[in-house]
């Protein structure tokens, strides 16, 4: 019996002191693996178009993360940060960019922390992709699809045009001149911009060593107040 009482104790005591390794005595900060990565989940909408540099954004977390064998950022835990820059997109260069700050994570039960994170990666449905280790996001560009597509009408009209005015050698010349135009109509178009919708994947990895420090009070609901 003792010594059952004496394993049970010691697990006790190894759970307390995990606890008190991941969230330090006081409950204000949370120590964190260096490197842990946070899945967000985007919950409004953000695009080249539609924001502008300084627009908040917002996301649910997808995965748990756990410190010292705790779960302390749980599951639709909310991330909230800003955009910082947007580039728009041009006509014959220039992609649309945009690059975020991720700059809290609010908890249910332990309310709001401040985190310092890089944009590691994003799953996007509409063209964007990670640009470079600095999280510029950068838009699809044009599409090729479509250049070779308006080059290929082109070419058919400018054929049909010149076969009625001088037979064969005309529509040769002409296709040539209507695949010239297609083109010349392709690199006028603007490339596409940022679009990233609701339900955007992003995968930050937190930069701090070891704390995030909370900002403000856990939020109290009604009858606690009471």
């Amino acid at each position: 019996m003792k010594r059952t009482f004496s394993l049970a104790s010691l697990t006790a005591l190894m759970v307390l002191a995990a606890s008190f390794v991941a969230w330090g005595a006081d409950g204000e900060e949370i120590a964190l693996p260096t490197g842990t990565q946070l899945v967000v989940k985007l919950t409004n909408t953000l695009s080249n178009k539609g924001s502008e540099e300084g627009d908040p954004w917002a996301g649910k977390v997808e995965e748990p993360i756990f410190a010292g064998g705790v779960e302390v950022i749980p599951p639709e835990s909310t991330v909230r940060g800003h955009v910082t820059f947007l580039n728009p997109a041009g006509r014959a260069k220039g992609r649309g960019e945009m690059r975020l700050v991720a700059e809290t994570v609010s908890t249910p039960e332990h309310g709001t922390f401040t985190i310092v994170a890089r944009l590691q990666d994003l799953d996007n449905n509409k063209g964007s992709k990670l640009k470079d280790d600095e999280g510029t996001i950068e838009g699809p560009g044009k599409s090729a699809k479509n250049a070779a597509k308006e080059a290929g009408i082109g070419a058919a009209v400018g054929a049909g045009g010149g076969a009625l005015i001088d037979g064969g050698k005309g529509a040769l010349f002409g296709m040539a001149i209507g695949a010239i135009g297609g083109l010349a109509h392709s690199v006028a178009k603007k490339h596409q911009g940022v679009l990233l919708p609701p339900g955007t994947e992003f995968t930050f990895v937190l930069n701090q060593t070891f704390l995030s420090k909370r900002i403000t009070p856990p939020v109290r609901s009604s009858s606690s107040s009471e």
